[in-house]
């Protein structure tokens, strides 16, 4: 191969690599595995320019940190690891942390901006509908963040996928998930206040095609180039009765962090789900929700 070859062979596969495939009918793609090429690395490379991590600490405070703390976490399972926020400000917040997600690109980031930041992540690509194949360990907690439940398309998946983070937690362990308000966005459209997800203001990331299957996202950076996600716009109380399907025992909601006043016009659901067993009286007796939390007994 000539020096002219080698040069087109490695402009072709730069272009791949920072190129997204959606087919002739880019709406139409509702499969599950179709996130591998979705988080190609030209777009991996600038999804922190999306999450903006110093405005995110500051917007996000200790929510996670505290929520685990009180349950009494201390080992925890970060399967939606992406380029590694949450698993490094728990590292930095003292949790033993395993980094999960099924992008060998997304965790080649999450380690590189983990050593930046002076540490070693642990890390192990999975496919969460067979994580227990891949995760050989129990935990305290699961924490699935990011949206990135909604990437399962299939109701046989999703069951698939919470019954692996089920089995994976100890008996007293618990299930940390969140969302979009997906309910909003299908009912009233879309709006957002940029507050506390997707700090990044210089970039837009907005639906531009939206149905009760279908959620494509796009994501516009300052220097132009487009990304597309294909999400599923699940609904919030569909989720939490999924949760208790599988078995958890309690599922309680947050609204953005804040009080239950601001439910109706949440960015984002915070779903916290408890393995551990509570019985009817204990579920009315327990005194621990604050006012951000919607309890389901």
């Amino acid at each position: 191969m000539n020096r002219k070859e080698a040069t087109i062979t490695q402009s072709s596969t730069a272009e791949m690599e920072s190129s997204q495939d959606f087919g002739k009918d880019p709406v139409e793609v509702r499969d599950t595995d179709h996130y591998q090429q979705e988080y190609v690395e030209g777009f991996v490379d600038k999804w922190d320019e999306l999450i903006d991590w110093d405005a995110r600490y500051e917007s996000e405070g200790d929510f996670f940190i505290e929520l685990l703390k009180k349950r009494g976490a201390k080992r925890v399972l970060d399967v939606a690891t992406g380029t590694g926020f949450h698993s490094v400000r728990l590292i930095e917040a003292g949790f033993e942390v395993c980094s999960v997600d099924g992008s060998a690109a997304m965790l080649a980031k999450a380690f590189e901006n983990g050593r930046k930041r002076g540490h070693i992540l642990r890390t192990i690509q999975a496919d969460w509908r067979w994580l227990n194949q891949d995760v050989h360990a129990s935990y305290d907690a699961v924490i699935c963040l990011g949206n990135s439940f909604n990437h399962l398309f299939d109701e046989r998946d999703r069951r698939k996928a919470l019954a692996e983070f089920y089995a994976v937690l100890k008996h007293d362990g618990c299930l940390i998930l969140d969302q979009r308000n997906y309910d909003s966005i299908l009912d009233d459209g879309f709006s957002t206040k940029h507050k506390f997800y997707y700090c990044g203001h210089q970039v837009s990331a907005e639906p531009e095609y939206v149905d009760e299957g279908l959620a494509r996202f796009r994501y516009t950076f300052p220097d132009d180039s487009v990304y597309y996600l294909n999400m599923c716009p699940i609904r919030r109380d569909y989720v939490r009765g999924l949760m208790q399907e599988v078995g958890f025992q309690k599922i309680s909601t947050y609204a953005d962090f804040e009080d239950e006043e601001s439910t109706g016009t949440a960015d984002f659901y915070i779903h916290v789900a408890e393995k551990k067993y509570y019985g009817a009286e204990d579920i009315q007796e327990d005194e621990s929700l604050t006012a951000g939390e919607i309890e389901k007994s």
